[in-house]
């Protein structure tokens, strides 16, 4: 009896971890269009999303977490970052310095940085804002965070819907924690998108190219989607 007690108490204890991996708190900083995308498959893969907002009793908002379920709820930014496990940071490219300030102590956290920094010039093609990459600066804001750069290669279209391409859509992903990349990984594979790690948060600029590359195809009428596949 006691050896089948011990059984099924370790069958309980690994079963309750396994739950408590597949179900993070996400805190997605930003209520727009990768919010509204991404939110609602978060919640339909067990994950309890909080919306951060400046407003967060506001109409669209109060509509967004209806709409997402699973016991999503909207709070200020620093409050839904302070009770998150993983907190994406989904706003203007040019605003998130301010914006990551603003949310108190990451440290621990898995930050995920879905931004493109980006200039448009005379001629309407996007260039480099500048010689680093937003989610090295969040790094450098907050190095206690496990900062990953991942899901800005493509519009919220193409995240609500990839199989609308004709085939998978690649998602590259780069931090300096394997432990948060592979959540990364597995978050992004779990809503119908192909998520490859390529690697430490240095390539994180050239992600971000990738996405100017990609719209600067849309600008000149070529587009296209990312599909990396493996060597054989």
């Amino acid at each position: 009896m006691k050896i089948f007690a011990r059984l099924v108490l370790g069958t309980l204890l690994t079963l309750t971890a396994a739950g408590a991996a597949l179900g993070e708190t996400i805190a997605i900083i930003g209520t727009g269009q990768v919010a509204n995308a991404l939110g609602p498959m978060f919640a339909e893969q067990g994950h309890t999303i909080v919306y951060g907002s400046r407003d967060p009793s506001r109409a669209d908002v109060r509509d967004l977490v209806a709409k997402t379920g699973g016991g999503a709820s909207a709070a200020t930014p620093a409050e839904a970052a302070a009770g998150a496990e993983v907190v994406m940071v989904a706003v203007p490219w040019d605003a998130l310095p301010d914006v990551v300030r603003s949310l108190g102590d990451l440290s621990g956290k898995i930050v995920i940085d879905p931004t493109n920094p980006r200039i448009v010039g005379d001629d309407g093609l996007r260039d480099w804002a500048h010689d680093t990459s937003n989610a090295q600066i969040i790094q450098e804001m907050a190095p206690g965070a496990r900062v990953v750069k991942a899901l800005n290669t493509m519009n919220w279209r193409t995240m609500v819907d990839p199989h609308a391409t004709g085939g998978p859509v690649s998602v590259p992903v780069v931090g300096d924690d394997p432990e948060a990349n592979a959540f990364v990984v597995e978050l992004v594979d779990a809503i119908g998108l192909e998520a490859i790690d390529l690697g430490p948060l240095r390539y994180a600029r050239m992600v971000e190219g990738m996405y100017i590359l990609w719209g600067n195809g849309n600008t000149l009428g070529r587009s296209f989607n990312y599909y990396l596949r493996p060597a054989q």
